[in-house]
């Protein structure tokens, strides 16, 4: 058993290296930045913003246990009663408590850290102590209560197990506050407020905390489902994902939307994706954020800038499909967008569109977080309900999530199910893997073990339809893609041909009789006679107009097709006119020219006649643009780094130690403002003394051994060993503090 401390700084000190390692893998924020020794370790441990970071992380169980020892004073039977158990059982709370340094041992028994306190203003909702308030309540508050008029009995009633403090209006209430100050149950504060003191409160809830007991929820009644139809089904709606951002990459390619002013999608142009992919606003939002998130769209950063693929885009679409899952997954992971407030009208701002600004929200991040790890603690293929999800949440997370707080569960869950992270409401093998923090190559030799078998041919019917009964291999998927437009989906897709579609292969290049061959080839049906009749006509009109430079020139043998282009009306801003029966000309640009001659189905040609079949250019983002929000990353501090700090910090004191013994007093190191204050008001409470580095009214650097009394204001108030008299010095001329061993 350790021997107890003098303070928590000495109780941090006096921790071995695993215990240090611990604290800072528990405490990421006490290693960012490294702290120069174990004192200053000690004093950033001990300020009240890192407190708070580590009061967040406590789930209700652990967060009841250090309340008790907050009121109580320390461990012992008065902290148990006031959880209605017994010491032995608060004794691995208490071990898990002292390893976040939330508490610390003393000689009278574990004591919270002064920070907590001040963290913890009403723990377990009660209100100040009496002492504080200046009232004194009554001895026996039954009997006192018991002499109370209704009114008042139902004042405390309403304040038993929530707010001690209240606001009285009316004269009704007004008389009750009054009666319950009187009786010594409530004080007096700043205007109409009243507030319940601390021993009082404890008093009416019969000696305890809190209503309900230490128990976490229970997982009895959790619907299972195995391994098997959870991964299936978290495979399945992953491989829809990848080929939505596939069917946005290749649309933007072409035809990029452009960014809006005030950055981000237009309202128009994210209808025409979720109309694009078949599915609602919600899912194509989702759908380009977290593809975006990836890096794989981008702003091109032109002047008048457009979104579009990136390079990165090229790559991730060349890896196997597993590895693509896992790195949407990790996109999703670490970053802060938050595509379900795209719509929504924030603070009587403008509509929130997709990859803006507004759009980002990095608390959805820390959910994410939280509710993959409330389903990664269940049992295997446990399946939640949204109620029982957001329970655990909040047990999980009483400080964040106090009750009626939103908890943003639902969207996280529908946001996991798209991504493949829950499987029918349960956490699948790549879930889990995120929980876990697998590396990307492994994540994706997780993925890809759960994704559908694809299937290497379709079945093409009569009526110009093709189903594809499972999900195709990539080469065939792109082909039917390209050639046939996607009619629905599910667990068979539909394609359909169309003369667009068709047009669309034969303007990649792809030759008719090519085309044929490889439709022929994946088809385990004969290919009807209406798509070869479609292919044919399609090919037999396509390259029938040519178009050149002048402006340009569109030739054809086809008389009567250049005669009915010159009655187009919708062709009039090419101002085309015949110079020949065969040759009309334009001043507009060739490029301009096929695209506004499309339903004609043109086709370039080179000035020798030859043709020019590039299809549609793949434009991609370039490094002067960026994406609509990069996934935030921050280094953990796992294993390595802290056994690495600690050794750092080892080593440091090994030094303090053979300087001290040269020198009169310790080596007084540069400390921060932030640590100065709390090593000085620890030293306050402990009425010890500390080594202290100042600058004097002359602007010379001066060391004292140095006893504080108290801290505020900017200012410390104390006396220098040896002198009688006081001294008040300003913080910001303290140079250093250090403690006296």
């Amino acid at each position: 058993m350790p021997s107890p401390a003098r303070s928590f700084a000495d109780d941090v000190r006096a921790r071995d290296d695993a215990e240090l390692a611990r604290l800072v893998r528990l405490r990421p924020d006490l290693a960012r930045p490294a702290p120069a020794n174990l004192s200053a370790l000690a004093a950033r441990a001990a300020t009240v913003p890192s407190t708070r970071r580590a009061l967040e992380q406590l789930d209700a169980g652990l967060l009841h246990v250090l309340e008790s020892v907050l009121v109580a004073g320390a461990s012992g039977p008065a902290a148990a009663a006031l959880l209605g158990t017994d010491e032995a059982t608060l004794a691995a709370p208490l071990d898990e408590l002292w390893g976040r340094g939330l508490v610390w041992r003393s000689p009278e028994g574990m004591r919270p850290a002064r920070a907590v306190g001040e963290a913890l203003t009403h723990p377990a909702g009660l209100g100040p102590v009496a002492a504080e308030l200046g009232v004194r309540p009554p001895a026996d508050v039954g009997a006192a209560v018991s002499g109370l008029s209704d009114a008042a009995r139902r004042v405390l009633d309403r304040l038993r197990w929530g707010v001690p403090r209240a606001s009285f209006e009316g004269a009704a209430l007004t008389a009750a506050r009054d009666e319950l100050v009187t009786a010594g149950l409530m004080a007096r504060l700043d205007g109409a407020d009243a507030v319940v003191p601390r021993e009082v409160g404890i008093a009416l809830r019969g000696g305890v905390l809190h209503e309900n007991p230490l128990l976490p929820p229970d997982s009895a009644d959790l619907t299972t489902l195995t391994t098997a139809d959870i991964d299936a089904s978290a495979g399945a709606e992953a491989l829809e994902l990848l080929d939505q951002v596939e069917e946005v990459a290749r649309a933007w390619e072409g035809d990029p939307p452009r960014v809006l002013r005030s950055g981000g999608l237009s309202v128009k142009d994210h209808k025409a994706v979720a109309t694009r992919l078949d599915s609602g606003l919600d899912r194509a939002a989702f759908v380009v954020e977290i593809a975006a998130a990836a890096g794989l769209l981008a702003s091109d950063g032109e002047l008048d800038p457009s979104w579009l693929p990136t390079p990165a885009y090229d790559d991730w679409r060349a890896r196997e499909p597993g590895r693509r899952w896992a790195d949407l997954a990790l996109a999703w992971w670490g970053t802060v967008r938050a595509p379900s407030l795209v719509g929504e009208r924030l603070e009587g701002r403008s509509v929130v569109n997709v990859l803006s600004e507004q759009a980002a929200w990095p608390l959805l991040r820390t959910r994410r977080h939280d509710v993959v790890a409330v389903l990664a603690g269940l049992p295997a293929g446990a399946a939640p309900r949204l109620a029982d999800v957001e329970e655990r949440l909040r047990w999980m997370r009483p400080l964040r999530l106090p009750s009626g707080a939103p908890t943003q569960v639902a969207t996280v869950l529908q946001e996991a199910a798209w991504l493949g992270v829950t499987g029918r409401g349960a956490l699948s093998a790549v879930g889990r893997g995120l929980h876990d923090g697998l590396d990307p190559a492994d994540l994706g030799r997780v993925a890809a073990a759960h994704l559908p078998e694809p299937v290497d041919h379709v079945l093409v019917q009569a009526d110009l339809t093709a189903i594809a009964p499972g999900p195709l291999t990539d080469d065939l998927g792109r082909l039917m893609r390209l050639a046939a437009d996607v009619e629905s989906r599910g667990g068979a897709t539909v394609f359909r041909f169309t003369p667009g579609s068709v047009r669309r292969a034969l303007d990649s290049g792809l030759a008719s009789a090519d085309l044929l061959d490889q439709l022929g080839a994946a088809s385990r049906t004969p290919l009807p006679q209406p798509l070869s009749y479609l292919v044919a006509d399609v090919a037999r009109r396509h390259g029938q107009a040519r178009v050149g430079s002048v402006g340009c020139y569109v030739r054809s043998e086809d008389e009567t097709a250049l005669s009915a282009m010159l009655a187009d009306r919708e062709l009039a801003p090419l101002q085309l006119r015949r110079i020949a029966p065969t040759v009309l000309v334009s001043p507009a640009p060739a490029a301009t020219a096929m695209e506004l001659l499309r339903a004609h189905s043109p086709v370039a040609e080179t000035s020798d006649g030859g043709l020019v079949l590039a299809g549609r250019t793949a434009r991609r983002a370039t490094g002067r643009g960026s994406s609509a929000a990069r996934p935030v990353t921050v280094d953990p501090v796992d294993e390595t780094v802290a056994a690495d700090l600690v050794a750092r910090l080892r080593h440091h004191e090994t030094e303090a130690a053979e300087r001290r013994e040269t020198q009169q007093g310790p080596q007084i190191p540069h400390t921060d403002a932030t640590v100065a204050v709390t090593m000085l008001a620890d030293a306050a409470a402990d009425h010890a003394a500390v080594w202290l580095g100042y600058v004097d009214e002359t602007g010379d650097v001066r060391r004292a051994l140095f006893r504080p009394e108290r801290v505020n204001g900017g200012r410390v108030v104390g006396s220098i060993e040896g002198s009688a008299s006081r001294r008040t010095l300003p913080i910001h001329r303290i140079t250093g503090v250090a403690p006296v061993e």
